[in-house]
């Protein structure tokens, strides 16, 4: 694992003391020496990227010297919002890092007539998967992450969703594309369906049926990518 940067809440001070699994990082893994230079952000300032100098390593402790800051916004050029008919859980989390470094905008969680209803979401753990990915692919936004009871209610907020369904419309063009809705498994239902009659509907070209999984990241990929 490298990090781009790290996220450290002491990130933004002139001097940073690391010790404990960060400071084996630095120093164990990525044998980092006095005079290497190491990039930091906080969370509550997280645009703006923090530049630190290693002055001392000891054999539990680091110092490094703050040498430069500045604003740098990471993020996808494009704005996606997928709307994601709920899965179980486990599903999403190994998916997420994925959906982060791709640059997705922000999810909708959507309880759909087909949603497993066994499971609740935990966005603080789904925060946490996404700073560890951040941190990795260089990212400095943050997935938003909402709800929503049932299609219509998310239909009625976002007229122009595109659907990803069964159907003979394979897209080719996917810049109009700013809301897609991915079903969960088993797809929609008659009454969704019936929701979701008028709304534009889209498929990738392969003969393989998706999971929503699989899906959700193929779609994203071809829109933001």
């Amino acid at each position: 694992m490298v990090l781009i940067y790290i996220l450290d809440d002491e990130a933004g001070k002139e001097t940073l003391h690391v010790r404990g699994e960060l400071h084996k990082y630095l120093i164990k893994v990525r044998r980092h020496k006095e005079g290497d230079e190491v990039n930091f952000r906080a969370r509550e300032n997280i645009e703006v990227l923090y530049t630190y100098k290693i002055e001392r390593v000891e054999s539990r402790s680091a110092e490094l010297s703050l040498i430069s800051s500045k604003v740098e916004v990471i993020k996808s050029s494009k704005n996606l919002h997928v709307g994601w008919c709920m899965i179980d859980s486990n599903s999403i989390e190994k998916v997420l890092p994925s959906l982060c470094e791709i640059g997705v905008e922000k999810i909708s969680f959507i309880s759909c007539e087909r949603s497993q209803k066994n499971f609740k979401l935990d966005f603080k753990r789904f925060e946490r998967i996404m700073e560890a990915s951040m941190q990795q692919c260089g990212r400095s936004t943050y997935i938003e992450f909402d709800t929503y009871k049932n299609i219509k209610d998310f239909i009625d907020k976002f007229p122009n969703t595109f659907v990803f369904d069964f159907c003979d419309n394979v897209l080719q063009n996917y810049s109009d594309i700013k809301t897609v809705l991915i079903g969960c498994e088993g797809g929609f239902s008659s009454k969704e369906r019936d929701v979701l009659a008028q709304i534009k509907r889209f498929r990738l070209d392969t003969p393989m049926v998706l999971r929503s999984e699989s899906a959700v990241l193929a779609v994203s990929g071809k829109i933001l990518l």
